[in-house]
This record gives structure tokens, C-alpha cells and sequence, in this order.
């Protein structure tokens, strides 16, 4: 087994990536894996994910086919992925699914190891939860960054002498402004970050103040309400954008890239101001799939870097991401009041068990259950401890405290209640009383003067005190001799 998954890939007649052998030209393996992906409709971020592992599982058996390799090589690939690497539990479940992908999808292969490989058991975490004044301070952050790189914009344009040096200032700002704009919709409105970047301009609706979030998670789509207090801010930045959109059409600027076979069947809507993206990249960029450069949304990694950065400064000490704006917009909606199976469908969850694990900050919030700490605080100050007026224990070092008083009283004791009278009392005999245990064997002298006085009724006897089993119940009382 090789232990050196670094090992840079060979040209188109590597075992693993390519075959050497004469005849008809057939695909790279890899080629073979995307075009099954595809065929599935898998997401891009899928191709991208199963091709990455597969790629590191041949470098790893150094350029192995894996027609070559079995159960034994996968098990070992997956153990150095978790012992070595120690990767999570969700990203070892994903390399054998992109592995079990590529056996039984693209090799067409049903062998029994298959359904006996053990999948990582993943333990469910709570969300990472911002409050509402960690997320004011937040957004009041984003916002100061993006007016200190729209000053230094405006500086360098007055500075530039060229036109095309003063609108690439003015793109790149735009860029960065709508940052701001980006965390409140994803806390406003519960998007993930890619389906933020990914709304068009057709997606607002005003008049009904609803945001329809095309393509999802999982391919779905949803709606979701649009904040009132963001129609403002994201009218006049779709007038930023549309003044790209012009800049482009002028320039002849392919249009933007379209879904599925959209772009055969209207040939016209990829240049058209409702395909736009809301939040459009400053820069011209190839596509993926197709090799066209055009203009694409507004990479992820950019609010990334400025909400780290954003963190910071606020002196917010939580780790967040921008994930985290969508976790707060579903628990202070539950905190609201509102029903779970409205949050539900706010977050386009499946399944309502997803949700309920924002309902863990309810058992943290005011209304919850009171720590019995709280009663104490509240209650009247604790007494001292006060010493106990009697020994408990023997005391090698120093005499024990006295006795209380009314041990040390020598006044007669008390007379017996006499015995129950039950069918034969004449025949019924008191039980002798048990020698006094009060002094400890000879062998470990202690000063008496502190004991109470011992009755002088009482028979002596002819060996040292000790404490002899007494009778404790009646039936023992009688029966003693």
C-alpha cells in the first residue's frame, strides 16, 4: 500500500487515469465519473467533491485502476483518512460515497464488501447561535469596511487619469459595499450563503415582498419573506447592478450562464436584465463546464473573508461563519413564537427533526428552567456552619470536646416501660441490661474525667468495658437470658 497520496498524476497513459492499450479512443476514467454525474444531474459542488476523492484514493494506491483494488484498499484508504488525517465523520462518509459512487456507477460493480463497509457514526452538534446585539455589531462593522473601501474608491478614481481604471475602483467597490447587504439578507430571510449569491433579478418580488430561492439545497424551491426594512437598500443596489448589466450589453459581454438546456430554448435570455444576477462578480471569469468567460455571481470566499474579518473587529468571540446568520434567523424565530413548522418551511428542511434542533436556545432562554443556584442567591444569606455539641469520632491528638450537659446529668434514669402483656406473663423474664461501653480497651488509654457518671446500680463486672451485641427488637428482648 502506498502512503503517499501527494504523488502528482501522469499524462492520459496512467493506469489509473487513462489506457494505453490500441484501439477506439475511450474516456479517462475521471471523464467517465463526470459524465455519470451528470447524467444524474448531481450538482456541480458534487462533481467537484466525488471527483476530488477519487482522485486522492488512485494517488494514495499510487495511480492504481480500481478495478484493481478491492475492499482491502478502500478500508485502508478510508482508516488514513480518520487515523492519519483525522478528518470528520461527515467528510469520511463523503469519500465512500464518492468511492461506492464510483464502483457501482461508473464500474458497474455489485460486490458483496460493498453493504459491509461501516459508515462513521456522526454525532448531532448544536448550532453555533449569534445574539441579537452580536449580530448589530456585526452588521454595523461590515458597514463601516464598506464605507472605508468606497472612500478609498472615490480617492482613486480622482486620482486615475483613465476611464477604465476608474470603473474597475467602481466595480470592485460595489463588490465589497453589498456586504453588508448580504448579512442582513442571510439573517433576515435564513439563506444559505450560496443561495444568496445565486438570486436574479426575477427572484425579487416587491409587490408581494416575497424572495422565491430557485434550485436550493437538493434541487427545491421556496419562498421566503422579504424584510421590509431591506427594500430600500436592495432597490438602489439592483440599480448598481443594472448599470453593470448596461456596461456589459455595450461591451458584448456573452450573457450569463443559464439552467439545464435553457440557453438552446431562449437564445436572447442569458443577455436580459431578469437573468442577471443580483450580486454580479467584478470580473470576468471562464465557466466550469462550458469555457465561456462571462460574468458570474459573486464568489462565496469574498463575504467569507470580510464576515471573518468583521468578527474581529466586532469583538465578537463565537466561532461563526456566515452559516451561523442563518442558524440566529431560525432560533430567535422560534424565540419569537413562532411555529416550528413555519421555520420549517422558512429553511426549506425536509424533515421537521432537522428543525428541532434550534429549539435547544429554548431551554436556555428566560422561560426555561431555573437553576436551583438562582433560589439560593436569592433567598437570605447562608448561615456558617456550627460545630457539633457532641464527638464524632476518636481524637488521637487532642481531647474531645464535653459532653452536653444533659448526657452528663445524674439524675436516675427513667424506669422501663414494662413488656407488652401477651398470653403467659408469668413466664416472661426481663432481659439483662449490657455493661456500660463508655471506655476503650486498656490497650488505648484516654483521659474519663470528661464521661458521664456511671450509675453505681449497676453490676461490675470482671472484664474491661466493651460493647457486646444488645437485642434491638422485642422478640430478641424476650428471648434473651
Amino acid at each position: 500500500m502506498a502512503s503517499n497520496p501527494g504523488t502528482p498524476l501522469g499524462g492520459g497513459n496512467d493506469a489509473g487515469l487513462g489506457d494505453s492499450d490500441p484501439g477506439p479512443p475511450r474516456r479517462r476514467l475521471l471523464d467517465n465519473l463526470r459524465a455519470q454525474i451528470r447524467y444524474l444531474h448531481y450538482s456541480l459542488r458534487t462533481e467537484q467533491a466525488y471527483v476530488h476523492w477519487v482522485r486522492a484514493f488512485m494517488r494514495f494506491h499510487d495511480l492504481r485502476h480500481p478495478l484493481d483494488m478491492s475492499r482491502d484498499e478502500v478500508e485502508d484508504f478510508l482508516t488514513w483518512l480518520a487515523s492519519d488525517q483525522q478528518v470528520s465523520p461527515s467528510t469520511h462518509k463523503q469519500a465512500l460515497s464518492a468511492l461506492l459512487f464510483l464502483y457501482q456507477k461508473v464500474l458497474r460493480l455489485q460486490l458483496p464488501w460493498m453493504g459491509d463497509i461501516g459508515r462513521p457514526r456522526s454525532e448531532r452538534r448544536l448550532p453555533v447561535v449569534l445574539s441579537a446585539d452580536e449580530i448589530s455589531r456585526l452588521l454595523l462593522v461590515l458597514d463601516a469596511n464598506a464605507a472605508a473601501r468606497t472612500a478609498a474608491a472615490t480617492k482613486a478614481q480622482a486620482e486615475s487619469t483613465t476611464d477604465d481604471a476608474s470603473a474597475e475602483s467602481i466595480r470592485r467597490c460595489s463588490t465589497a459595499a453589498c456586504h453588508g447587504l448580504q448579512a442582513r439578507l442571510l439573517y433576515g430571510t435564513g439563506l444559505r450563503l450560496l443561495e444568496c449569491l445565486r438570486l436574479r433579478t426575477k427572484d425579487i418580488d416587491f409587490d408581494h415582498r416575497a424572495i422565491i430561492v430557485r434550485e436550493g439545497k437538493g434541487a427545491k424551491d421556496r419562498v421566503v419573506m422579504l424584510p421590509a426594512a431591506l427594500e430600500g437598500p436592495l432597490r438602489a443596489h439592483l440599480a448598481d447592478a443594472h448599470a453593470l448589466w448596461a456596461a456589459d450589453r455595450a461591451a458584448g459581454v456573452p450573457g450569463v450562464s443559464l439552467p439545464h438546456a435553457l440557453a438552446r430554448k431562449y437564445p436572447r435570455a442569458a443577455e436580459s436584465w431578469a437573468w442577471f444576477w443580483i450580486f454580479p462578480q467584478a470580473d470576468l471569469s471562464a465557466d466550469p463546464r462550458s469555457g465561456i468567460r462571462r460574468r458570474h455571481h459573486a464568489h462565496e470566499t469574498l463575504f467569507q473573508r470580510a464576515f471573518k474579518q468583521a468578527l474581529g473587529m466586532a469583538r465578537v468571540v463565537k466561532p461563526a461563519t456566515p452559516h451561523t446568520l442563518r442558524h440566529s434567523f431560525a432560533t430567535h424565530l422560534l424565540l419569537s413564537g413562532y411555529d416550528i413548522r413555519t421555520v420549517q418551511e422558512l429553511l426549506g428542511h425536509a424533515d421537521v427533526s432537522t428543525t428541532m434542533i434550534y429549539t435547544h436556545v429554548l431551554n436556555l432562554s428566560g422561560g426555561a428552567v431555573r437553576s436551583p443556584l438562582d433560589g439560593l442567591a436569592a433567598g437570605p444569606p447562608p448561615v456558617p456552619p456550627q460545630p457539633l455539641p457532641f464527638p464524632l469520632g476518636p481524637y488521637p491528638h487532642k481531647p474531645p470536646p464535653p459532653w452536653p450537659e444533659s448526657l452528663t446529668s445524674t439524675a436516675a434514669p427513667p424506669k422501663p416501660t414494662p413488656y407488652p402483656n401477651i398470653r403467659h406473663p408469668s413466664t416472661l423474664r426481663r432481659t439483662r441490661e449490657p455493661e456500660p461501653c463508655y471506655l476503650r480497651p486498656q490497650s488505648h488509654p484516654v483521659d474519663t474525667a470528661w464521661l458521664p457518671t456511671i450509675s453505681t446500680t449497676t453490676k461490675p463486672s470482671k472484664h474491661p468495658p466493651h460493647c457486646p451485641p444488645t437485642p434491638n427488637c422485642t422478640v430478641a428482648a424476650i428471648s434473651a437470658s
